[in-house]
């Protein structure tokens, strides 16, 4: 397994924001985690990422405990991550924010990665931009340059947190597209997001989570037709 999470607990004073969760992630793998707000889904990711210590459990990763490491170490072994709310280093170009993502993500030289920048660049349909200030562009510009600011560290594992959200139908189903392609080049995708049906065009399994708790997984249609799941994602009666 890429990603192993044994017993992983965190409380913010007495909010048991996750509560002993399991999960794992194969290499290779499109992992859609969904559930209402307040779940735990994004501080989920925090753990994974390192912004936050767990209390209790265990996070492995690459055959590797990464438990007690901090963000840019885990950056470093390879897990990317995109954010729920872009926030892009805003004076600086397109092409920049890459640089940096780059060089400090990965531990490479500038002039290592700029071929691998302007690749990028291409894949996420932003070259055409890339001299622009990040705080010029829409809202889509910018959740595209999320998407390649996470790839610009060569990431083994690509956490992506509602990178969908508030786009239209046709920008999400060119996100989508992004997200199927970079996956066929062997990147362990983990997707949290609310938009349910750009979850199921790319992913192998999903997994619920609710106050804190993974309540379910498996594949994606079978999941969502679950009665548990209905009462509790879709305010539906079981």
């Amino acid at each position: 397994m890429l990603l192993r999470l044994q017993q992983l607990t965190k409380s913010f004073g007495s909010i048991r924001a996750v509560d002993g969760v399991d999960l794992e992630v194969a290499a290779g793998e499109a992992l859609g985690i969904i559930g209402p707000n307040g779940a735990g889904k994004s501080t989920l990711f925090d753990l994974i990422a390192g912004v936050h210590r767990s209390d209790a459990g265990t996070i492995r990763f690459d055959d590797r405990d990464v438990t007690g490491t901090p963000p840019r170490t885990r950056c470093i072994a390879g897990i990317g991550r995109s954010f729920q709310i872009p926030h892009p280093f805003a004076n600086l170009t397109v092409f920049e924010n890459l640089l940096v993502a780059a060089t400090h993500g990965r531990r490479a030289s500038e002039a290592d990665v700029v071929q691998s920048c302007g690749e990028i660049l291409e894949r996420t349909k932003l070259l055409a931009f890339a001299n622009r200030r990040a705080g010029s562009l829409n809202l889509i510009g910018r959740k595209r340059l999320e998407l390649a600011r996470a790839l610009a560290s060569a990431p083994k594992l690509l956490l992506l947190d509602e990178i969908a959200g508030g786009l239209s139908e046709a920008e999400c189903a060119e996100l989508v597209q992004m997200i199927g392609d970079i996956r066929r080049t062997g990147v362990t995708i983990v997707w949290i997001e609310h938009v349910v049906h750009a979850l199921l065009a790319v992913v192998d399994r999903l997994a619920v989570l609710n106050f804190g708790r993974n309540i379910v997984s498996g594949e994606p249609r079978t999941v969502m037709a679950s009665p548990e799941v209905r009462a509790i994602y879709l305010g539906i009666a079981a």
